[in-house]
């Protein structure tokens, strides 16, 4: 399965992790520059990555410039980190909930300005003042700064007036990540739950992984099998490799049944995930390529499910990939149909009866 882009009513997001600080000017309003200090594990990077004391407080910054000439209005806003249903790490605002492993949010421990105006042909800090948790961690708080341009009111009546059907709004996401040291942790995999449920109203098993160590799981390979409990045959099955989780994170992994019908009855997962793809790794594993790859970590889960008739029938019907079917179409034009065989005897019948009588 390829990681899809993810398309949330137009907003066209610019995730700045691992990748280059740059804008656009078609595209964006405002650049941004994080100004890297000197506790940042890594100063090559273009994110946050630092090192604080339990209980530190410290201001970072990060640079905003305008280069048009017009006044530009950023709504900072800050968030933790979470895992989507492709397996890719998500640093900005989004629906997903958060873990029950998750001990800090990063919106509890870094305050941002409500909003920031950037004038006309000019630059600005914004301040991000982090609080470090008193309590000693392991492992990595991991979250994210999200700067999206505000659109004034007259500008989007102007739009609308001029019947425009897509309105474009542009953000940056800048990565943060926070730990006490740099003692690795060792990433570790819970397998939660395996459900019928639908994607993109397309029928699915989606089975729900959970990361409850504030590590990431990196080079994530999952491979799934399905079958009816108590036999061999797979009915349905799934490999996707390169994926990662977020520390403390979970996300649904959707197994397409490619248009099957779901049927009712108890069925019997066996997952299969690779972690750290590395030379060294242990577990050997083929990929579609036919190479052998290494990987650091193996774990193994299996789990028995039920799927209730309701739950097979609803799932069906709103199926967009389903050719539905009516049978109670095809009854009611079975029933109208021996009306009419009926109607059609006792009309012949009454036809001979009155044709004898004049006899």
């Amino acid at each position: 399965m390829k990681n899809t882009k993810r398309v949330l009513a137009s907003l066209f997001t610019a995730i700045l992790w691992l990748c280059p600080l740059t804008g656009n000017a078609s595209e964006f309003n405002f650049a941004v520059n994080p100004v890297i200090p000197e506790n940042q594990i890594d100063k090559n990077k273009t994110y946050f990555d630092l090192e604080m004391a339990p209980g530190a407080v410290q201001t970072v910054a990060v640079q905003l410039r305008n280069d048009t000439d017009q006044e530009v209005t950023i709504t900072p806003t800050i968030a933790s980190a979470t895992t989507n249903l492709n397996g890719v790490v998500e640093y900005g605002l989004n629906d997903i909930t958060p873990d029950d492993t998750l001990a800090y949010n990063m919106a509890d421990l870094v305050e941002v300005p409500e909003e920031v105006v950037i004038p006309k042909q000019s630059q600005v800090d914004v301040a991000l003042k982090i609080k470090m948790p008193q309590e000693s961690f392991k492992g990595i708080i991991a979250g994210g700064l999200t700067l999206k341009e505000t659109i004034k009111e007259e500008e989007t009546q102007a739009s609308e007036e001029q019947g425009l059907a897509i309105k474009n709004e542009y953000a940056y996401v800048v990565a943060i990540l926070l730990r006490q040291s740099e003692e690795a942790v060792t990433p570790n995999l819970h397998l939660l739950n395996v459900e019928a449920g639908q994607i993109n109203a397309r029928n699915t098993i989606n089975v729900t992984l959970q990361n409850p160590e504030a590590t990431y799981i990196n080079s994530l390979r999952l491979i799934n099998e399905v079958t009816k409990k108590g036999q061999s045959e797979t009915l349905y099955a799934s490999d996707t490799s390169r994926m990662q989780m977020a520390p403390n994170s979970h996300f649904s992994y959707p197994i397409s049944l490619e248009g099957q019908r779901l049927a009712a009855g108890d069925y019997h997962l066996t997952s299969v995930a690779y972690a750290g793809k590395s030379e060294d790794g242990q577990y050997k594993v083929m990929n579609e390529e036919g190479e052998e790859e290494s990987y650091l970590y193996q774990w193994t889960f299996e789990k028995d499910f039920t799927i209730a008739g309701d739950v097979a029938r609803n799932l069906n019907e709103s199926d967009v990939s389903i050719e539905q079917t009516h049978p109670w179409i095809y009854v009611l034009i079975g029933v109208l149909l021996l009306l009419l065989v009926l109607f059609l005897l006792w009309y012949r019948r009454k036809k001979r009866a009155s044709e004898n009588q004049e006899l």
